[in-house]
C-alpha cells in the first residue's frame, strides 16, 4: 500500500527547478513548476538510467543531462528522443510548508 512520505520543504526548491529525493531504495525527482505547483517522477531517465537531478528544468519539462531526452514532469510523458518510455509520476501534496509524495 502506498504511503505519503515527506520529501522536502517547499523552500528547498526554487521555481522551475528540481531536487533529488531518495527513499526506500528508489530515487525520485521533485519539481517546482513556474506556477508554483509541485510534481514528482522517477529520478532516472528511462533511456539510459542517468539521474535527472542535473537536468535542465524549463517550461514544465526536464531534459536529461546525458542525451537530451525530454520529459513533461507533470505527467512523466517522454517528449523528445532518445527517450521514448514515459517516466512514472507520483501524487504530490503540500502541507504546512512540506512536500509529500505518495510512494
Amino acid at each position: 500500500m502506498a504511503t505519503w512520505t515527506r520529501a522536502c520543504a517547499t523552500g528547498d526548491i526554487d521555481l522551475e527547478d528540481l531536487i533529488r529525493f531518495d527513499h526506500g531504495g528508489q530515487s525520485f525527482c521533485i519539481y517546482r513548476s513556474p506556477d508554483d505547483t509541485f510534481h514528482a517522477t522517477d529520478g532516472h531517465c528511462s533511456h539510459e538510467k542517468v539521474h535527472l537531478a542535473d537536468g535542465l528544468v524549463m517550461d514544465y519539462t526536464v531534459e536529461c543531462p546525458k542525451h537530451n531526452g525530454v520529459f513533461d514532469y507533470r505527467s512523466g510523458e517522454a517528449k523528445r528522443a532518445p527517450a521514448c518510455v514515459n517516466l512514472r509520476s507520483y501524487p504530490v501534496k503540500v502541507e504546512d510548508g512540506h512536500v509529500y509524495i505518495e510512494v
